[in-house]
């Protein structure tokens, strides 16, 4: 497995990003790389998600086909798909109405991708699929406190504030928003499995297929609600005090839930429920912390 740090490897530079791949001669490329966030994010780096994010996966899908590697997965998101899709969202859901204003810039650049790839698979014959993950989280994530998607930043808020004795820990939006996670072990998981297939080159014989568009939901086809999840949290912390939920913020889109038939059909199903995934993960972030802050040890 080969892997590179954006402090090591800038892959908005086309002419590096080229070099590495040139450099490692992969059998298979896996695009995880991106600009990501939560709502706020989304939001307010608006110029930003579009552009860097058409950068980062252009360079690699053109630098992998140039240099002839016949094996590639792009993720994509879950947010590809319309504000208003049916429930759950299958596949052939993709292009049939309007997207979530505040991540439309980052959907935009994860549908141009999986078009890429789709027209470079279609064109010159290579191995070249799109995998649409869930919400994802888990050790590692990125907790910042503005820029962070709702699992992590929820667990930091309630993490402070059992650290600091708050009384309350306020929560964006109503809480009644439907969402679904997927522990990051299972995604990981979920796109050795796919790779495998692609390999194999049965995924195409799969529905649904919508004007040329071959991708796969990854998900745990389960939801909840983001209040739900919130109390989740808060017990896994061990916080006492009340939550707050400020309606002046934005909810998103009121319910995103994939439809994984088709992954499950490829012989893949999540392992990881989500209250154990959620207790982990605190234990990890909490551990985190500590390792940084030798105060907070004892």
């Amino acid at each position: 497995m080969i892997g590179r740090s954006h402090q090591e490897l800038d892959l908005l530079d086309p002419v590096k990003t080229k070099q590495f791949v040139a450099s490692e001669k992969p059998d298979t490329i896996i695009i995880a790389a991106a600009l990501v966030g939560g709502i706020h994010a989304n939001n307010t780096y608006r110029s930003e998600f579009i552009y860097k994010n058409l950068e980062i996966q252009n360079n690699l899908i053109w630098a992998a086909h140039e240099l002839g590697v016949d094996n590639l997965i792009f993720l994509g998101s879950s947010c590809i798909y319309p504000r208003g899709a049916r429930q759950p969202m299958d596949e052939s859901c993709l292009l049939t109405g309007p997207l979530e204003y505040t991540n439309r810039p980052y959907a935009i650049a994860k549908i141009a991708g999986l078009e890429l790839v789709n027209c470079i698979r279609q064109q010159y014959g290579r191995n070249y699929f799109s995998a649409m993950p869930t919400n994802l989280y888990g050790p590692g994530d990125n907790f910042h406190p503005e820029n962070s998607h709702v699992m992590p930043a929820l667990m930091r808020r309630f993490v402070e504030a059992k650290a600091q004795n708050a009384q309350e820990v306020v929560i964006w939006g109503s809480g009644t928003p439907l969402r679904e996670f997927l522990h990051v072990d299972d995604c990981a998981d979920a796109i050795i499995h796919l790779m495998e297939t692609v390999k194999k080159g049965t995924l195409e014989t799969l529905p649904p297929a919508k004007d040329g568009f071959y991708h796969v939901n990854v998900g745990s086809g389960s939801e909840i609600s983001i209040g739900d999840l919130a109390h989740t949290i808060a017990n896994a912390v061990k916080f006492k005090g009340k939550l707050v939920f400020d309606r002046t913020k934005p909810d998103g889109t009121p319910r995103k839930l994939m439809d994984i038939s088709v992954l499950k059909n490829l012989g893949w199903s999540p392992k990881i429920p989500l209250n154990d995934g959620v207790k982990s993960t605190v234990a990890w972030y909490i551990d985190s912390l500590k390792k940084h802050d030798p105060s907070l040890r004892g």
